[in-house]
């Protein structure tokens, strides 16, 4: 069995995993709603095959976060306790069905996006790439109704936010989006850079369009998280090819893998775009830290996260940071995807 996450340039592809072998799966998707409060939503993306299920379950509770699990049966379930997944203690507020049907388990999270001030950094490879500003934590943003942008014909939704607290009106005229798409079978988009998907797989793309830059040239990164498989963090692998035929002048593929079979993993090519077209001349590099490990408590909490692992987990962190002091960058359009 693998599970499959992609994450593109600034497009981060999220899915349910999948099972190697399947060839055909039934693919859903649909909002969760708070009956109570129909603002509290979840995206429940589920893909079927003949002997398993994946589910994919997004949330802008907290920060965006979506949880990756595979069953070993088609009739596997999503269980949602709405007054427990709220509470202060969400703890088994989220749960897939039946329990021990559940072969692979995990998550990620969109903590903070970073700022960075590149005027007087010389150094591409610099790191932080210039002076930080304070990040905006993803946890005090306020989302937009998901039920507003779904799509089933295109299996896609979009959580677009911006912050609760804006004093300087920073986003007065600008989102952060995450954009959700989900497959029925394989192909590659039309806009690069064009990884590969499979029913099994789930695409997420990032948009940062509009927002003021605190700097002349402002740099822009995510933090993401995601447990680690006991006491190590899941390791990074970097590949290299002289085909460049679906993504131009990008000759690496780099992933996130989450320890043995059965097993999930996140992909990306490293690459940005400071424009919508995404073309070779508003491509911009993408660079990735090391995994460290962190505590829980220094992270922004997803209450998804704890409602379906608990309290006690490792948790590790990397960052995206995205573009240089030189070259294509934010502020040609305030655009980043």
């Amino acid at each position: 069995m693998r599970i499959a996450v992609l994450l593109l340039s600034l497009l981060l592809t999220a899915a349910p995993f999948g099972l190697l072998g399947e060839e055909t799966r039934q693919v859903s998707l649909k909002v969760i709603s708070d009956w109570l409060d129909t603002s509290q939503n979840l995206l429940h993306i589920w893909a079927v095959g003949a002997t398993s299920t994946l589910h994919y379950v997004w949330s802008s509770l907290g920060p965006p976060a979506v949880l990756l699990v595979a069953t070993n049966t088609p009739n596997s379930t999503l269980s949602v306790n709405w007054s427990l997944l709220i509470s202060s203690e969400p703890d088994g507020g989220l749960v897939v069905l039946p329990k021990e049907s559940i072969q692979f388990s995990s998550a990620i999270v969109f903590t903070r996006l970073f700022e960075f001030d590149s005027t007087d950094t010389a150094d591409a490879a610099a790191k932080p790439p210039g002076k930080s500003y304070p990040p905006y934590s993803l946890a005090n943003f306020s989302w937009a109704n998901i039920t507003d942008s779904l799509d089933p014909a295109t299996l896609s939704a979009t959580f677009r936010g911006h912050p609760i607290h804006d004093p300087t009106g920073a986003f007065a005229s600008g989102s952060l989006a995450f954009r959700v798409q989900a497959f029925s079978g394989s192909g590659r988009p039309a806009q690069p850079p064009r990884l590969l998907h499979t029913a099994d797989t789930c695409q997420l793309e990032v948009d940062l369009v509009g927002a003021s830059p605190r700097g002349n040239h402002s740099l822009f990164g995510l933090e993401v998280a995601t447990l680690g498989h006991g006491p190590d963090c899941p390791s990074v692998q970097e590949q290299h090819s002289i085909d460049d035929e679906y993504a131009p002048a990008v000759f690496q593929l780099d992933q996130l893998l989450w320890g043995s079979l059965p097993s999930g993993f996140m992909q990306w090519r490293p690459v940005a775009f400071s424009q919508k077209q995404g073309g070779r001349e508003s491509a911009m590099p993408c660079q990735a830290s090391p995994l460290y490990p962190t505590l829980a408590y220094l992270l922004p909490q997803s209450p998804i996260v704890r409602a379906f692992f608990g309290s006690q987990n490792n948790f590790c962190a990397f960052n995206l940071t995205f573009g240089t002091s030189t070259g294509p960058g934010y502020w040609d359009k305030h655009y980043l995807s």
